[in-house]
């Protein structure tokens, strides 16, 4: 349930990085920022908590236990 909803956060932050919407607003935060860059601000914030949560909860096992070297998926081909 958790990998699913970090792949569902992952296609919503897709979606929400094409910010069309201030395109046109000249609004500036904290005198010096405008609204397109401080959404862009937040939005990569979320992002990197995204990744964060996709590190604890939507990580490959098997690619943990193949870095270990405990795969046992049967390949000796080395």
């Amino acid at each position: 349930m958790k990998r699913t909803l970090v792949y569902v956060a992952a296609v919503v932050l897709g979606i929400l990085h094409h910010d069309f919407w201030l395109w046109e607003d000249a609004t500036l935060f904290f005198g010096f920022l405008p609204a397109g860059m401080a959404y862009h601000v937040v939005y990569t914030v979320a992002t990197a908590g995204l990744c964060y949560l996709a590190l604890l909860y939507a990580w490959p096992e098997h690619a943990v236990r193949f870095a270990e070297g405990s795969d046992d998926s049967g390949d000796e081909s080395e």
